[in-house]
């Protein structure tokens, strides 16, 4: 008879081996390294095609209508792909859509999303988090794991296993056109710290992750969705720097990583060869100097940075020889998996090769509980997407990013009933910013100047603005994503430099904290506070600071110039009055 000992040993194998508690056990690599009865069930199961059709995620939309939804199931239909990439659309249409695909896919598909900020980064209706740099800016990771979880119950909540995030580049280049506000900041030590927490958040709450853009697409000035990027670094520039926060997410568990489209010649010298579809920075550098074994995805197979100059399929099956195990929204699936298939037979790459990348995606979709799918409950998702928790979060992380950069003692000496003009650049109507300051300054009146007021606007906003002893001014960048330099025409940045010079001059910058270096002169405003986006929430925290409720506690994340370096931020204890 088997005694208690051996009895208790089986139980344990069985619970590891066959259960969805393994899952929540342990991370997905550490499973890659472990016997899966499901994943072997699956794979015995496949045909040369329907492996390689394992390796694809193919995109999807909830704002496209019916006949590109219907387009799309055809694919899957035909194609049975290994996943899906969700881009913009709303909640529960994508839910249904969800349950809709999953029912055409032999093995459940694995989905995807870009949720760098939550699903407010492709969803209305849904929560943004805010952007990495202005997290770069809190000094207390334990908020950032907190958002981490979060987001990964929204991913889940909707039916999704993976989030192609967080950035890890090191935003080194203040003219990055496609990094710049997505990364932490300019240190690559409080990128990694801060990328660990996010990435340990989700993955802690079940999410699969990928850091991205490897191997750091932090100091290009060329976007790669529309041409290659040069990277032309010392091999020991790219090891010291670039490669720096992934090494420590590798080391910190990370599921996956998401190879970049750059031409980088120090790492191979092939013309024109984006890092993506190249063997020694894919296999040679990621796999097996860095030791990464969990998922490589490629990213967008469909950008110009890597279509350019390998049309017509050639870039997908280079990826896959390359090394990635997921290739990321093809021009042309079908046509792709043909070329693969063919260059297996050929023995191009071997069937050994191919069968590890499948199973890696099997294993996926084990750890995230696909070998007992269930569909997307449809009931409720607006409120559970909305919920009080995640929104105190969001005010909870803009209120640690708040950074106070500048304050001659005016903070101090700010009197609530003296009269103040509120007033906000860069809009045409009264902001959060204002609205909520007024309930404080009694004694206020608010003032607006749009981005494009002309000269003579500009003039007599100035000199109204000289009869009161305060001014609180907020410069709002309202477009959708904060870019290093304001739309604003150049007498209204003139306004912002004017304003700086007044005596009692508070100025609050609601944009991305690089435009700091195109107002010369705002640093001789009593108080200056960078306030990263044009969020609601953003413009209460700022508000908390200058009615002296809030202590702001944030860094900038990044160097500006001189006057505004990595780590400035002062802390200025001021009890309500």
């Amino acid at each position: 008879m088997m005694n208690l000992k051996k009895r208790l040993a089986l139980l344990a194998f069985i619970s590891l081996t066959s259960g969805s508690s393994f899952a929540q056990q342990t991370d997905y690599i550490s499973l890659l390294n472990t016997q899966n009865h499901w994943v072997d069930s699956v794979f015995s199961k496949l045909n040369r095609r329907q492996k390689v059709a394992q390796l694809f995620f193919i995109r999807a939309h909830t704002n496209k209508g019916q006949a590109y939804a219907d387009s799309v199931a055809e694919v899957i239909k035909k194609e049975q792909p290994g996943g899906l990439v969700f881009f913009q659309g709303g909640p529960v249409r994508q839910a249904n859509l969800t349950n809709q695909y999953q029912k055409l896919a032999k093995i459940p598909l694995l989905v995807a999303m870009d949720g760098e900020w939550g699903l407010g980064m492709r969803l209305d209706s849904t929560i943004s988090y805010p952007y990495q740099m202005t997290l770069g800016a809190i000094q207390d990771n334990a908020l950032i794991n907190q958002m981490g979880q979060q987001v990964a119950y929204d991913f889940k909540r909707l039916g999704m296993h993976l989030n192609f995030a967080p950035v890890v580049d090191v935003n080194n280049n203040p003219n990055n056109p496609v990094i710049n506000y997505r990364s932490f900041g300019d240190d690559k030590y409080k990128v990694a710290l801060r990328a660990v927490a996010y990435m340990q958040g989700m993955q802690q709450a079940g999410l699969l992750t990928t850091a991205k853009h490897f191997p750091g697409h932090g100091d290009t000035n060329v976007d790669s969705h529309y041409d290659l990027p040069l990277l032309n670094f010392t091999r020991q520039r790219l090891d010291t720097l670039e490669e720096y926060p992934f090494k420590q997410a590798i080391q910190a568990g990370i599921s996956g990583v998401m190879v970049a489209h750059m031409s980088i010649p120090a790492l191979d010298t092939t013309k024109n060869l984006p890092s993506s579809l190249s063997r020694p920075i894919v296999t040679t550098l990621l796999k097996d100097s860095l030791g990464f074994k969990g998922l490589i995805v490629s990213d967008a197979m469909e950008m110009k940075g890597v279509v350019k100059y390998f049309p017509e399929g050639e870039a997908d099956l280079r990826a896959f020889m390359a090394g990635n195990d997921i290739i990321e929204l093809s021009e042309n699936s079908l046509r792709a998996i043909k070329k693969i298939k063919k260059a297996v037979r050929k023995k191009m790459i071997s069937e050994a090769e191919l069968d590890a990348k499948v199973k890696k995606v099997l294993a996926a979709k084990y750890f995230v509980g696909l070998h007992h799918y269930q569909p997307v409950n449809t009931q409720g998702i607006p409120n559970d997407l909305n919920r009080s928790t995640a929104k105190d979060l969001v005010q909870q992380l803009s209120d640690a990013s708040v950074t106070l950069l500048q304050d001659n003692g005016l903070l101090q000496r700010l009197n609530f009933a003296q009269n103040t003009a509120l007033v906000s650049i860069g809009t045409s109507s009264a902001t959060p910013f204002q609205q909520e300051l007024a309930k404080t300054y009694t004694n206020s009146k608010v003032f607006n100047l749009d981005k494009g007021a002309s000269s003579a606007e500009v003039n007599r906003l100035l000199s109204e603005l000289k009869s009161y002893a305060q001014v609180i001014v907020g410069v709002h960048d309202t477009r959708l994503r904060p870019q290093s330099k304001l739309d604003f025409n150049a007498d209204v940045k003139n306004a912002v430099i004017q304003l700086a010079s007044f005596p009692n001059s508070a100025i609050s910058v609601f944009a991305n904290p690089y435009t700091l270096g195109t107002m010369p002169g705002i640093e001789k405003a009593g108080i200056v506070v960078a306030a990263y986006q044009k969020d609601e929430s953003m413009q209460r925290a700022a508000t908390k600071v200058l009615t002296r409720q809030l202590t702001a506690a944030g860094k900038l994340p990044v160097t500006v110039n001189t006057f505004y370096v990595n780590g400035s931020g002062i802390t200025v204890t001021n009890p309500a009055l």
